[in-house]
This record gives structure tokens, sequence and C-alpha cells, in this order.
């Protein structure tokens, strides 16, 4: 068979459970076999937005004794309330742009395409329209005409383009009111998260993680540009705490909370899952450790059903005093090859407190958030007899930056 030739409409079965056809498909057959599934999936989409909206105007869903279409399919497809609710945005949308909703079905244009029109061109703006007498059947059929030939960010600009031009004086929109953030935490602990935000205040938040980028570029730094702009967003958070200008909660300041038994954190080894977080994560008794190098450490006695019979003061384990003198000595993380500013770092101990090391500032080194993290998983730091600072690999190998002074 050749690149050239077309194949019939993808067999789902047969691509889903049989991989071996995958392998005998030339690069130009996989990538027609996508063209053909998305056409389909478009039109799938389709129906399913105009079966939302039938069920909407039948008020269907109440025989499940719900009294939303989201809500149904929320709680009986399991979508996620984003998702549901373009469904239903978008099988509205479709009965006042016919000429858009005509593509939608023949696939030639997307669920996020129609969603496009679908978000900004509601009941107010259709209203709007009418009296002004604008027909927006011509605009049905230019924007149909965009979807189809042009990229998705074209027909956002188009659609753009009208929903200013319906209005052009009138009141200004409140950027609070463009501004969503929506953060999911996982099973695992990690976060995933979206936001948008007005063109001033993506500019404000832009600004200041790029502040950040720009002056923590190490050399041999091989983290892409969105690591190190993930590592800006934790820098700026980090910042924010260690200030203590944050507004109180609950009578207290702000603070990342880790709770720990006591056997865990003296104990060798990674500890996986065994240290809870404010916010309900679980991490290991390896990162626990870490956090608690430069910490505040709170001692609570439970009981046998889990009642707290004392608790004890709460201590900083390294002071102010303390942190000034590392970093009069140190002055930026001691890694080599980071120079990272001591405004960046915490303080490392290098015997940690937990199993016997003193909080002096002998057993103490400067180190920023990524290389603390690498600290406590294998890699080591050591000042010499001269005064100079020493890193090693997992193997015990030395990290050398420059010609070695013996």
């Amino acid at each position: 068979m050749s690149d050239s030739a077309v194949l019939p409409a993808p067999d789902l079965d047969l691509l889903v459970d049989d991989v071996e056809t995958l392998h005998h498909l030339s690069s130009v057959q996989v990538l027609d076999q996508m063209r053909e599934l998305m056409v389909e999936r478009n039109r799938l989409d389709a129906v399913l937005a105009r079966l939302g909206r039938h069920a909407e105007l039948t008020q269907a869903v109440q025989v499940d004794g719900l009294v939303s279409v989201r809500s149904w399919l929320i709680g009986h497809l399991h979508l996620s309330g984003t998702e549901a609710s373009r469904i239903v945005r978008v099988g509205r949308a479709v009965e006042h742009f016919p000429q858009l909703g005509e593509a939608f079905a023949d696939g030639s244009v997307s669920a996020a395409q129609v969603d496009v029109v679908a978000s900004a061109v509601g009941d107010r703006e259709r209203a709007a329209a009418q009296l002004q007498g604008i027909d927006l059947g011509v605009f049905d059929r230019a924007w149909t005409q965009v979807a189809v030939t042009s990229s998705h960010r074209a027909l956002v600009t188009a659609v753009q383009a009208f929903v200013e031009a319906l209005d052009p004086d009138g009141v200004e929109p409140d950027p609070v009111q463009q501004r969503a953030l929506s953060i999911s935490t996982h099973a695992d602990g990690s976060v995933t998260g979206r936001f948008d935000l007005d063109a001033v205040g993506g500019e404000k938040v832009k600004t200041a993680l790029e502040s950040i980028v720009q002056a923590d570029r190490p050399e041999g730094d091989l983290r892409t540009r969105v690591q190190r702009q993930a590592d800006a967003l934790v820098a700026l958070a980090d910042r924010q705490l260690g200030a203590g200008v944050l507004p109180v909660l609950r009578s207290v300041k702000p603070h990342v909370v880790v709770t720990i038994g006591v056997e865990d954190l003296v104990a060798d080894g990674t500890g996986p899952a065994t240290a809870s977080m404010g916010f309900g994560a679980t991490i290991s008794a390896a990162r626990a450790r870490w956090l608690a190098c430069d910490a505040t450490v709170s001692r609570i006695v439970m009981g046998p059903e889990g009642t707290p019979l004392d608790v004890g003061r709460t201590h900083r384990v390294v002071t102010p005093g303390l942190r000034r003198a590392v970093v009069a000595r140190d002055q930026t993380c001691v890694f080599a090859g980071c120079g990272a500013p001591h405004h960046w770092a915490d303080v490392h101990h290098l015997v940690h407190w937990a199993h016997g090391g003193e909080t002096s500032l002998a057993n103490s080194a400067l180190l920023c958030e990524p290389h603390h993290t690498k600290v406590h998983h294998g890699f080591r730091v050591e000042r010499d007899p001269g005064g100079r600072w020493r890193t090693h690999r997992p193997d015990d190998t030395e990290i050398i930056t420059g010609p070695r002074t013996e």
C-alpha cells in the first residue's frame, strides 16, 4: 500500500485493539487517519450538543431527578464542570448560528471553535445586535469561513473584534470579572491548574515571573522554559510567605504545614507517603526532612486515639541571627555552578538536626530550592578547611566548575 493511498473511514475497534495495525501504517496514513478521526469526533460532538439542547428544552433530565443538563452530564457521565458547561453552551449557540452549526454537524468545525462564538456572543450581545439592526447571519457565514479555513486564534480575533465593535463606547469591562483561577490536587499531592487573566493582570504576572526567570539562569541550566517559569512561580510564593506580609489566616500567618511522626523524621531512607501537608497532600519523609531544614517546629504528643495530649513550644530551627551569619558568609547558593541570590535560599543543615546535627554556622549552608532538593536526594555539599564549598554527586564524584585549587 503506497503512502498516498486513501484509507476508508477509521475502524476504531481495529485501531484500539490491534496495535500491529498501527505499525503497518505509513506516516502519511497515520496523519490521514487522525484527520478522519477528528472529523468523526466533531460530528459526534455536534450530535451530543444537539441532544443536550433537546434534553434542556424538554427537561428530560428530570426523569433522573435532576434539574439541569449540566448537572446530569457531571453526575452521570462524570464530565468536568467546564466540559459540561461547554456542551450546554454550544448546543444553545447552534440554534442562533445555523451556518456554524451545519459546519459543526458535517465535522469541518470543532466544538471548541463553536464555543469561541458561544462564549462571546450570548443573549446580551445578540440583543444589542438586533437593536442596532445588525444581521448576525452575515457574521455567522464569515465566522464559519474563518473556522473552516484559518487557525483557532484567527477565529478568536474575529469574534472578539465583533464584540468590541458592538459597543465601542460601552463601559470598560471590570478586570476582576475576567479573572479566574482553578487548582486541582491529584492523589499523589501534585497540583495542576489553569488561570485566565485580563491583559493588565496577565502583564503583571508575566513581569513578576520573568524577573525571577531571567535572574535565575545558572551555568549549565538544563531546565526547559516551562520548568523555569514553574520554579519562578514557587519562588514568588516562597518570598511572599517568607516576607510575612500576607493576610492572617484564622489568627495565624499563612505557612506551609507538614505533619510527620518523630520516628519517621529521624529515620534514614526515603519513607514514601509518610508525611501529610496542610491541604491534604502526602509527601515522603525525605521531602519532609528537606522542608524541616529551615522551618519552625512544634512538638505534639498524640494519645492512642489520636487526641493531642501535649503541645510543646514552637521553635524556629534557624534563628534570624543565624541566618544573617550564614548569608554574610555564603552570600549565594553554594551548590557548584549556581550562585542564586541568598533571598532565594534556605539554610540547609549539613547534618540534619533530626539526626543530631547542630543548628550552627559550621553546620549550615545556603541552598536555593532546586539544589536544596538535590542535596536531600543524593547530592552533597561540604566546606573544606580552606573555606571552599565543594559539591559531590550521588556517586561521590565532585562537580568541578573551574580549575581546582588544592
